[in-house]
């Protein structure tokens, strides 16, 4: 494929630039803050993207399904973290990566889990590399730095012979604030907190070599990483609308966007339908509970130009409504005739991303490439 003209709607279009303006941010940032960086590959869950964040100087990935870890292992990435708590019916998955050669490590928040590791590790002679997650921020999973669970799932781990290899935070209530000084102080919070619980394990006698945090806001907006190993982050490779509102990039930032045709229209509404509904969109809408409303998504010309005002403002499982925010459009018709081709961007990433079994890569010289992605738990 030579052009985006080319391309049949609605496509799934990465803009190769911003995404590599986007890695070398976070890789820069990162580099200065002394801490090695571990993206999150669920986002994009596609090799050319995880390629180009390890030649930006990425170590190691964080994967959210098994099967994101067999894929990408088999594609040469070997050291892997699988950031979601496991179920001891998945520890056979983890044994058969592991016995091929992949570096997978796992995580823990609770002792009845732990001691599941230890029995299964112990049966089938391997060493598993288990972290301890921990809740820095009440967001979702984990144990609190000062929880007395989290000396006894370490000693659990180790009196089995386990690998204890440290603890991982998410801040992900950082995607509710949107001030510098609100994600600064998160930032702070899940930094210290993760270095709090590294701290009792190691006065413990137990051992703590990895201390990983990490949310795309936090990642961006901490002064100083003292005591943290590593940090992860994942949308901020495309970024999203969600991330503009938070306010850690601008819709120039914004490299991920689904190629639409329009197809129709309701003059007297003011709208014009396209072919890109909830199924091409995801039904994510993320932005409904911030300052700025995006609708199902904010509409952009086919180049990329934005068109204040314009949003997908509902969506059926194939058709969009493309609509003027806060009035009605009489001239829809005129200003979008049939045929028009538009890019909308995602609230979500990740869930754009999801609807799609590939992206068009959008190069610097304007020509195409078609980049699969990975499905699949």
């Amino acid at each position: 494929m030579t052009s985006i003209q080319e391309i049949d709607t609605p496509a799934a279009l990465i803009d190769v630039p911003r995404m590599q303006r986007n890695i070398e941010r976070m890789q820069e940032r990162m580099n200065t803050l002394s801490v090695r960086f571990r993206p999150h590959v669920k986002t994009a869950k596609c090799l050319p993207v995880a390629g180009a964040q390890r030649e930006a100087g990425a170590e190691g990935i964080t994967v959210s399904t098994l099967k994101e870890a067999e894929q990408f292992f088999e594609a040469g990435f070997s050291d892997i973290l699988y950031a979601v708590g496991i179920v001891p019916s998945k520890l056979s998955q983890v044994l058969a990566l592991r016995k091929r050669g992949c570096d997978l490590k796992i995580i823990v928040d609770n002792v009845e889990t732990a001691r599941e590791i230890g029995r299964f590790g112990k049966a089938h002679e391997d060493v598993f590399d288990v972290w301890i997650e921990i809740d820095t921020d009440g967001h979702r999973s984990g144990i609190k730095p000062e929880e007395e669970a989290l000396l006894e799932i370490a000693r659990v781990l180790q009196e089995a012979g386990m690998r204890m290899g440290g603890i991982m935070t998410h801040a992900g209530s950082s995607y509710d604030y949107n001030t510098p000084e609100a994600l600064k102080a998160i930032a702070e919070q899940e930094r210290a907190g993760a270095v709090r619980a590294a701290e009792r394990l190691r006065e413990a006698g137990l051992p703590c070599p990895v201390v990983s945090v990490g949310s795309t806001p936090t990642a961006l907006s901490a002064e100083q990483l003292d005591g943290v190993t590593e940090v992860r982050a994942g949308v901020y490779v495309l970024f999203d609308l969600v991330m503009r509102n938070v306010g850690v990039c601008t819709e120039d930032d914004i490299a991920l966007s689904v190629l639409t045709t329009v197809i129709g229209h309701q003059q007297e509404k003011g709208w014009a339908i396209v072919d890109a509904g909830w199924m091409a969109m995801s039904r994510d809408r993320g932005t409904q509970k911030q300052p700025h409303d995006f609708g199902f998504g904010q509409v952009c010309t086919e180049d990329g130009t934005l068109l204040e005002g314009y949003i997908l403002s509902s969506a059926n499982q194939e058709h969009g409504v493309l609509s003027h925010v806060g009035e009605t459009d009489k001239n829809i018709l005129e200003r979008f005739p049939i045929g028009t081709r538009l890019r909308i961007l995602p609230n979500h990433a990740c869930a754009t991303g999801a609807q799609h079994p590939e992206y068009q890569a959008i190069l610097p010289d304007g020509t195409v490439q078609t980049w699969p992605r990975f499905y699949g738990w």
